[in-house]
């Protein structure tokens, strides 16, 4: 921005002093008015008027070759180098001029010192940085650059990661054609083509994306979910923390979501079809975008799923791209993943979309079944994506009936499957000959959890490495019709 008249000096003074906007009677305040602009370079920009008083009024000052000299050493105090502006405009009918000195937001370079000590903004009033402000900056200097994700971790082994799900990366990848057909199959080498290591050494992603045990050095790989009863957090229906990689805590949530919400049917076509009361596409987007774009550098932070009687919200760490606001968000955007890493490898595996379509998509999935829009509550640190469930009474009516001789075919197989025993996911895949884990989940395990017609071997930990399905006794009578 560069002030060359004295209508945009008008125009400043009239906004009056604030958190963008400092007046300065003369070069006098020379000091005061630089650690005013250190603060503006710590913050969003700002502007200096040097020739305007406290009230606003404008009276300009005398320029000389002194005075510009002093600015300039003045300016030459910044560090790292700042891109100060400097502009000088005559008040009409005086020999005095107004100094504008004006500088961007810069959020690459910050934080600024000015002669060795760090300014901000608080309103219209600048004062000395505290060092918490000063450590959160050189964070989001050192996120634009280099992510967490992007660290290696010399820490980290091989024998860390889970191999099955390595491959199973690989091979859906190759399927979808996103990874080409020689891509191998020896771990060290798919993770150096998938940019999880460099020189032999894993980065964090890896441990995000395919660590197989709770690590110590990873707490922040965990997922809380929570049912509770009516509208708030004071009574637990069910509680559960899980710890994992990625596709573990995606898994888990979308069982905890089968488990507490409701399902309808349609018979529109041949077989009877089931739908999650929120889309399933919908809420599924929300739980992979928390997943992958959360701030993974925060160690006590996690995503966390509540589910009241009228709402689920999920909750993660993080915040969307600097400048972005509910219009931006809205509208058509290109995607611009927090964690490229971690994304880069979702989308491999065909989880993630690359198109920064995703929001659209829930909010496209909520009107087809008339509920409200997603919700996006957005804090500095935080960001709250909520879903309105549809009232009591339009379920009861669409569910009653649902297992007493409508249970699909699919939760039909899976029963008879479980008539031989207790079985794990992978063992009924197997018997059903099913190779898609999606349609699997989503059409068969979910639905068959959700009617209570199956329990869990491990209902405390949903990702449990020994975990099995059973038949309820609502299973067995099913079983037996």
């Amino acid at each position: 921005m560069n002030i060359n008249s004295i209508k945009e000096v008008q125009e400043l003074v009239a906004e009056k002093e604030n958190g963008k906007v400092e007046f300065k009677e003369t070069t006098g305040q020379l000091e005061r008015g630089m650690e005013t602009i250190c603060a503006f370079l710590n913050g969003n920009g700002g502007t200096v008027l040097f020739g305007v008083t406290d009230k606003g009024k404008i009276i300009g000052q005398e320029l000389s070759d002194k005075t510009r000299r002093s600015i300039a050493e003045a300016v030459s105090r910044f560090e790292p180098v700042a891109d100060v502006r400097i502009s000088y405009i005559p008040l009409p009918d005086s020999k005095n001029n107004i100094i504008a000195v004006h500088v961007d937001e810069s959020r690459e370079s910050r934080p600024f010192f000015y002669k060795g000590r760090a300014y901000m903004r608080v309103e219209s009033v600048t004062t000395t940085m505290p060092q918490s402000k000063y450590n959160s900056l050189l964070i989001q200097r050192e996120e634009i650059f280099h992510g967490w994700e992007t660290y290696p971790n010399p820490g980290l082994k091989l024998s860390d990661l889970d191999d099955d799900e390595i491959h199973k990366t690989v091979r859906l990848g190759i399927e979808c054609g996103r990874l080409p057909e020689t891509t191998g199959n020896d771990i060290p080498s798919l993770l150096e083509k998938l940019n999880l290591s460099e020189d032999g050494v894993l980065k964090n992603a890896a441990a995000v994306l395919f660590a197989k045990k709770k690590l110590a050095h990873y707490p922040q790989n965990l997922l809380r979910l929570g049912r509770f009863k009516g509208t708030d957090k004071t009574v637990f229906i069910d509680s559960q923390r899980v710890y994992g990689n990625i596709f573990k805590l995606l898994d888990a949530a979308m069982a905890f979501i089968f488990k507490h919400l409701s399902l309808s049917g349609t018979t529109d076509s041949l077989e009877r079809e089931e739908h999650l009361e929120i889309p399933y596409k919908a809420i599924r987007e929300g739980v992979i975008n928390s997943l992958c774009h959360r701030n993974y550098r925060d160690i006590g932070g996690s995503v966390a799923i509540a589910i009241y009687d009228d709402r689920v919200e999920i909750e993660n760490p993080g915040t969307f791209p600097h400048g972005w606001n509910m219009d931006r968000i809205r509208s058509d955007h290109s995607s611009k993943p927090h964690n490229p890493l971690i994304a880069d490898t979702l989308y491999i595996r065909k989880i993630l979309e690359s198109w920064g379509r995703g929001i659209n998509l829930m909010i496209e999935e909520c009107k087809k079944t008339g509920l409200p829009e997603p919700e996006f509550q957005i804090a500095s640190d935080e960001i709250k994506l909520i879903f309105q469930r549809k009232a009591t009474g339009q379920v009861t009516g669409q569910v009653t009936g649902q297992v007493t001789g409508q249970v699909t075919g699919q939760v039909t197989s899976l029963i008879k499957c479980l008539g031989k025993g207790e079985l794990s996911a992978k063992e009924i895949m197997g018997l059903l000959s099913l190779k898609g884990r999606d349609n699997f989940l989503k059409s068969y395990l979910y639905p068959a959890m959700q009617d209570k017609l199956i329990e869990q071997t491990h209902p405390e930990r949903a990702n449990h490495p020994n975990q099995k399905y059973r038949l309820t006794e609502k299973g067995k009578d099913v079983l037996a019709l």
